[in-house]
């Protein structure tokens, strides 16, 4: 506040007075009046003496009337002066109660956002979690799958599309479920850090209602009012007070820091609402690739079931042929040695011929050669039986290869349609739906 106008006071012009020394004969008595003359006083002196005290009265009430008059200027201009100040301090109280309610508003906005942002992303980790606990199904039915499949037997314990299918599946759901780990981690981390800095605010915004109460008190006060009183010590700085800078400096930190933590939570929640589609859209093409190589792989079990039965039936109707031509060799052989026995019979009858009768006519010689046929012809049915039963043998191991290999078909149709796809039955349709329930 500036100062008010000082008047200089200017001393008033002194008054001299001379007074003429007279000259008046010395007495001789002098020495003898001298103890009254020393208490006494001349004439002139007494009306100098009284010239001097009126000079002194004038002047003490000039310098009391100036006194006064600069008393009434100071008392109006400090008056008047304490009226600005007061009014100019309450102003200044009223735009600073405007700058408070001013953060204080920004301060409870950002608290009430970040709030109902934390809420909706501790809602994105719940479905996060639900996910995470959707997968263990899955992962269940392929493990099983696989182990069901490892009981398969040896001709038909390749390594075929569907295992291939079956352990890319089991690696995809692996690794879903460890994004998902990573991504809840990545959650709880920010909604930590969510409640951190609105809990900063939240003091902040605390400190501004406060210091709002404190300043509205104090821009009611007047000179009126009957709880004010005198501190002396009021007028000093305190060393831990801001500036006003550093004050919206604060505040302003405060809120930008909360909009950077709001605005990463919100980019995490689109990457939550990402990593759940996309491993819901994964899992569903692998699912349909799973299905589609059992149903293929099942096609092709039941084609070459259906093949190996063909070949059994036509195996077991060979069989049937060759028992039967077995028989009928069997039959040819034990009536060419009748005809054999005849032949050889009546050759033996006629060598007993007498004399000359024993003659090499044409009836010897076409017995002989009878015979040789005959000969000739039970040894080539007799090899033919040979090769026949040999035949048959062969027949009868193909049946039992085709049969075992018809039962080890049947036990990968069992293990692949009824224990596998079955069991696949039991898969989540969406985990993305999942997430919700």
């Amino acid at each position: 506040e500036p100062q008010p106008p000082v008047v200089p006071s200017c001393p008033l012009p002194g008054k001299i007075c001379d007074v003429v020394r007279t000259e008046r004969p010395r007495s001789c008595c002098g020495m003898a009046m001298a103890g009254f003359r020393t208490a006494k006083y001349q004439l002139p002196e007494w009306h100098r003496r009284n010239a001097g005290i009126y000079y002194q009265a004038f002047a003490a009430g000039e310098e009391a009337e100036r006194g006064r008059a600069e008393a009434k200027h100071l008392v109006k201009q400090a008056a008047a002066s304490a009226q600005r100040g007061q009014q100019f301090s309450k102003n200044t109280l009223g735009q600073r109660l405007q700058d408070i309610q001013f953060w204080r508003t920004e301060l409870q906005k950002e608290i009430v956002e970040l709030d109902a942002e934390t809420n909706l992303l501790a809602a994105q980790k719940l479905r996060l979690e639900r996910a995470l606990d959707a997968t263990e199904v899955p992962y269940a039915v392929v493990i099983d799958n696989l182990e069901c499949r490892d009981r398969r037997q040896p001709p038909d314990l390749v390594i075929d599309q569907v295992e291939r299918q079956l352990l890319k599946e089991a690696d995809l759901i692996r690794d879903i479920r460890d994004l998902l780990k990573r991504t809840i981690i990545q959650a709880t981390t920010q909604i930590r850090s969510n409640r951190i800095q609105k809990e900063n605010c939240e003091l902040d915004w605390s400190d501004k209602v406060e210091t709002y109460h404190i300043d509205d008190k104090c821009i009611s006060y007047c000179p009126d009012s009957t709880n004010v009183q005198s501190h002396p010590s009021s007028v000093k700085f305190e060393e831990n007070a801001s500036t006003p800078k550093s004050w919206a400096q604060f505040s302003h930190d405060n809120i930008s820091s909360a909009e950077q933590e709001k605005l990463a939570s919100v980019q995490l929640r689109s990457l939550i609402n990402n990593i759940i589609h996309d491993a819901s859209e994964d899992l569903r093409l692998q699912r349909a690739a799973v299905a589609e190589a059992f149903d293929s792989h099942c096609r092709e079990l039941a084609d070459a079931k259906l093949r190996l039965e063909q070949h059994l039936q036509q195996i077991l109707k060979d069989i049937g042929e060759e028992e039967a031509n077995i028989v009928k060799l069997k039959k040819a052989i034990r009536d060419k040695e009748a005809f054999l026995k005849v032949a050889q019979t009546r050759l033996y009858d006629r060598s007993f011929r007498p004399n000359i009768e024993l003659c090499r006519d044409e009836p010897q010689f076409r017995l002989v050669s009878e015979v040789e046929e005959l000969a000739v012809f039970l040894e080539a049915l007799k090899r033919k039986l040979m090769e026949s039963e040999q035949n048959l043998k062969n027949l009868e191991e193909t049946r039992m290869k085709l049969e075992k290999e018809i039962a080890v078909k049947a036990n990968s149709i069992f293990i692949d349609s009824q224990k596998c796809m079955g069991y696949r039955l039991r898969y989540p349709v969406d985990l993305e739906v999942a997430s919700y329930k």
